[in-house]
C-alpha cells in the first residue's frame, strides 16, 4: 500500500495546498489513509518539471526515506514547488526495506514514475523480469522494489517498440506481469496503480487500488487558502487535472477511475480511459 498524487496544468501552478494543507492532503494520508486507516510512513518523494508543460524534459526529484509528516522536510519541499507537472508519493513498504533507493518517484531520462500496490509472486520471477529488461536499463535498478522493476520493464517496451502508442506498450508490459504473477502466485491480488509522466504527457493504470481524478477549467480560488495558485497569463485558457489515490479536497468533483483501466490525459487535460 502507498498513496500517490499527480498534478498537471498548462501553466505553472503552486501545489502546496493539495500536498500539505487540504482536508485530505498527501501529508495527511501519510499519517492515516481514509480507506483502511493505514499509515504510509516509509518514505516520500516529489518529482517536478520546469518550463511550460515540462519543456526542458528533465524531472527533478526530492526523496526521503522517512515519513512525510516527520519534521518539516516535506512541507518545505512542497512550499517551493511551482510547476506544470508534479508527481508525489508517500510509501508504505511491502517489497523492499524503507530506504532512499526504494523510495518513489523513480526517474530516468525524461520519465518519472510512481506505483501504488504490490505484484504477487514478484520475488519468484524477479530474475526473469530483469532478464527481459533491456540491458541499458539494468544498471539503473538500484533498489529491491517490484515498483522500480516494473518501471524499467515498461521502459523496455517503449525502447523496443518506439512507434507503438505508449498505452499499448503499457498494456503489453502489464499483461506479461499478470502472466508471471499468475504462474507463481495464482491466488494473489494484483495491485498496479501506475503513473508515468514525461512532463508533457501523463499515462497510467488503475488495478487493485482506489484512484480518482478531478479537472479544473479557468482560474479558480483554492478552497483551502482562498487564493488562486496560478500566475495567470490572460492569453491562456487555464486547465489542469489532479489524480490521486484518495480525493484530496471535499468540494472538487472527484471521479473514480474504473478498475482494470488504462488511461492517458490529452492536451485539453481530459482523461481518456480504456479497459485493460
Amino acid at each position: 500500500m502507498c498513496r500517490l498524487y499527480i498534478f498537471q496544468a498548462n501553466e505553472p501552478t503552486k501545489v502546496e495546498c493539495p500536498l500539505v494543507y487540504a482536508q485530505n492532503a498527501l501529508m495527511m494520508q501519510s499519517i492515516k489513509d481514509t480507506t483502511a486507516g493505514m499509515s504510509h510512513a516509509h518514505g516520500w518523494g516529489i518529482a517536478t518539471y520546469k518550463g511550460i508543460l515540462g519543456s526542458d524534459g528533465v524531472p527533478r526529484a526530492k526523496r526521503q526515506a522517512w515519513a512525510a509528516y516527520h519534521g518539516e522536510h516535506f512541507e518545505k519541499a512542497a512550499a517551493g514547488i511551482y510547476s506544470t507537472t508534479v508527481l508525489a508519493h508517500v510509501r508504505r513498504a511491502t517489497v523492499g526495506e524503507p530506504a532512499l533507493k526504494n523510495t518513489h518517484p523513480f526517474v530516468h531520462d525524461h520519465w518519472a514514475f510512481a506505483h501504488n500496490g504490490t505484484v504477487p509472486g514478484f520475488q519468484m520471477f524477479k530474475e526473469q523480469m530483469v532478464e527481459e529488461t533491456a540491458e541499458i536499463y539494468r544498471p539503473h535498478i538500484a533498489g529491491e522494489t517490484d515498483s522500480e522493476h516494473v518501471f524499467y520493464f515498461f521502459l523496455t517496451y517503449c525502447l523496443r517498440y518506439p512507434d507503438r502508442p505508449i498505452l499499448e506498450n503499457l498494456r503489453a508490459a502489464i499483461q506479461q506481469i499478470y502472466q508471471w504473477s499468475g504462474e507463481y502466485a495464482p491466488k494473489g491480488k494484483m495491485g498496479l496503480n501506475l503513473l508515468f509522466t514525461d512532463g508533457r504527457h501523463l499515462y497510467g493504470s488503475r488495478i487493485g487500488r482506489t484512484l480518482f481524478y478531478t479537472r479544473h477549467e479557468g482560474v479558480y480560488d483554492c478552497e483551502i487558502c482562498g487564493f488562486p495558485h496560478i500566475h495567470h497569463a490572460p492569453s491562456i485558457d487555464y486547465r489542469a487535472i489532479d489524480i490521486a489515490s484518495e480525493p484530496i479536497t471535499r468540494t472538487d468533483n472527484w471521479t473514480t477511475i474504473p478498475e482494470q483501466s488504462l488511461f492517458h490525459v490529452d492536451e485539453s487535460f481530459i482523461l481518456h480511459r480504456e479497459a485493460l
